[in-house]
């Protein structure tokens, strides 16, 4: 079984294993630079499974960012009925395109 790790960034936890290209909230990191995250849940070498309570103690992901987009919008429509009361609110999240270099 290959390793992997369960990362949390974003207040979301994202199943990341070696070369994988993930999409997190923005990261205040330029394309190009390699970073290091400490906030793992979960790590498994592919034999034996470490989850912390609420982080593995040494645990860590690098990732090189492969730089910066904005994602889908998302569209809130609310509408009471019979009143004339609408409202439309639309977001786009801003993301950190990541390439997974290691798991430590």
């Amino acid at each position: 079984m290959e390793a992997y790790a369960v990362l949390e960034t974003g207040g979301k936890q994202t199943l990341v294993k070696v070369g994988d290209k993930i999409e997190i909230e923005k990261l205040s990191v330029e394309a190009g630079q390699d970073t290091v995250l400490t906030t793992v849940c979960a790590v498994s070498d592919g034999t034996t499974l470490k989850v912390g309570t609420p982080y593995v103690e040494g645990a860590s992901v690098t990732l090189t960012i492969d730089g910066h987009k904005r994602g889908k919008k998302v569209i809130n429509f609310k509408a009471k009925r019979r009143k004339g009361d609408r409202r439309l609110v639309g977001h786009r999240q801003s993301l950190t395109v990541a390439t997974v270099k290691a798991i430590a």
